[in-house]
């Protein structure tokens, strides 16, 4: 008989996957200008191989519903995982534009289901007292990714070429595959119950109101974040005057901080609830956002602009997750963390998006526009507790009517 994993290890092995399905995910961009010069790539076409992963994640996510929680979770993420480091090899391959393209596609395809299948296992198997520290510690993998993963796969193309990240993060992701099948015990206690269900039971997730509170709660998030990510580095530079060589300085200090603030976002979560840890968060990225990018009355410093708002994300996010877990039944989890993704990757593109409309640029290469982008941030992110208060309500309502879906 199978032993059970301890939450320590659990958190290793989920934590482990998510790294390098961030890591997969974000050296694309920074490497671009090497793979670029060696493949004849215009530079202008790097945006589109990140956009085609997120795409491609997004598309695989919604397809794959119906699916994810008819399977024991084990030989899903197993089987995810190869397919990330599959693509990932292919990668290394590629020739031209077209190869490149094509690959990318690919690993973001399989990269999609794993990431949502990775939160899937922590919600299963962490007892909710415990749960907010379980996300906290996972999702510290982007801090991770973003302070050590990145500049290592930069380091990595400077020993060898442009290839070389790619075979190595392939190379792990097929060892995080073999990991995830010998060491994680079969969880199938799911699949008798999503079995029962007829195939288009799934169409629920897109009807039930409670489901749809906790998308919208997700995309405002990543709206609100993404309407501003994109343009931090160009924005600190050339409005702000933060010098290019300290660039790497304002990443670390933010990586680090948001690493930290997300495993004590956790433990708070635990302690006092999603609602006021969300508020809080909430609080902070309004103050941000406020002083850093629409009214410079009262300047902050850059340093302390990127600090409060990666430990303001941090904090919200956690607190966000946390209770967004309580909405699904186990026998659609898989599924409805899929769908979450898929918004996640959406609404993402869409802020990037709506940023590109709303801003432009001096010859001198500062933004003008940035103040409309941060409003429109702020707003997003005011209604994000206020969709938390609703959810939580609704998912307290179905806790007291065991076997009741929250509608």
């Amino acid at each position: 008989m199978t032993r059970p994993l301890s939450d320590r290890a659990l958190i290793s092995i989920v934590g482990t996957i998510q790294f390098i399905n961030i890591i997969d995910f974000m050296m694309v961009m920074p490497l671009g200008p090497d793979y670029a010069l060696a493949l004849g790539i215009a530079t202008s076409n790097i945006g589109v191989l990140g956009a085609s992963y997120s795409a491609a994640a997004a598309i695989s996510a919604l397809l794959v519903v119906g699916w994810l929680d008819r399977f024991d979770r084990r030989t899903v993420v197993t089987f995810a995982m190869l397919g990330l480091a599959a693509g990932t090899a292919a990668g290394a391959l590629a020739t031209d534009m077209n190869t490149l393209l094509a690959a990318r596609i690919v690993a973001g395809t399989f990269g999609g289901p794993a990431t949502s299948m990775a939160m899937t296992l922590i919600i299963d198997q962490v007892a909710p007292e415990r749960r907010g520290r379980a996300l906290g510690a996972v999702m510290g993998a982007f801090s991770v990714a973003s302070v050590l993963g990145v500049p290592a796969a930069l380091e990595l193309a400077h020993w060898g070429d442009w290839r070389t990240p790619f075979i190595v993060v392939s190379l792990l992701g097929a060892l995080v595959a073999l990991a995830a099948r010998l060491l994680l015990p079969p969880i199938h206690g799911h699949v008798l119950a999503a079995q029962q269900r007829p195939i288009w039971g799934f169409l629920s997730l897109f009807t039930r109101s409670t489901p749809l509170l906790a998308y919208s709660a997700t995309g405002a998030a990543m709206l609100a974040g993404f309407l501003i990510i994109p343009n931090i580095s160009a924005f600190v530079q050339f409005n702000l005057g933060y010098p290019r060589e300290h660039l790497g300085l304002l990443y670390l200090a933010g990586g680090g901080a948001s690493f930290f603030t997300m495993r004590a976002a956790g433990r708070y979560v635990d302690k006092y609830g999603s609602v006021p840890v969300a508020w809080v968060g909430t609080g902070l990225l309004l103050i941000c956002l406020l002083f850093g990018f629409v009214w410079r009355t009262w300047p902050l410093p850059v340093l302390a602009i990127y600090i409060l708002f990666m430990v303001a994300m941090s904090t919200r996010n956690i607190a966000s997750t946390a209770l967004i877990s309580h909405v699904p039944q186990n026998f659609e989890r898989a599924g409805f963390m899929s769908v979450n993704s898929a918004v996640q990757n959406l609404a993402a593109a869409l802020g990037a998006a709506a940023s590109a409309l709303l801003l432009s640029a001096e010859a001198s290469g500062a933004l003008i526009g940035m103040s409309r982008a941060g409003l429109l941030a702020m707003l997003c992110a005011t209604a994000v507790p206020l969709l938390l208060l609703k959810i939580q309500r609704r998912v307290r309502h179905a806790a007291m009517a065991p076997g009741v879906l929250p509608e």
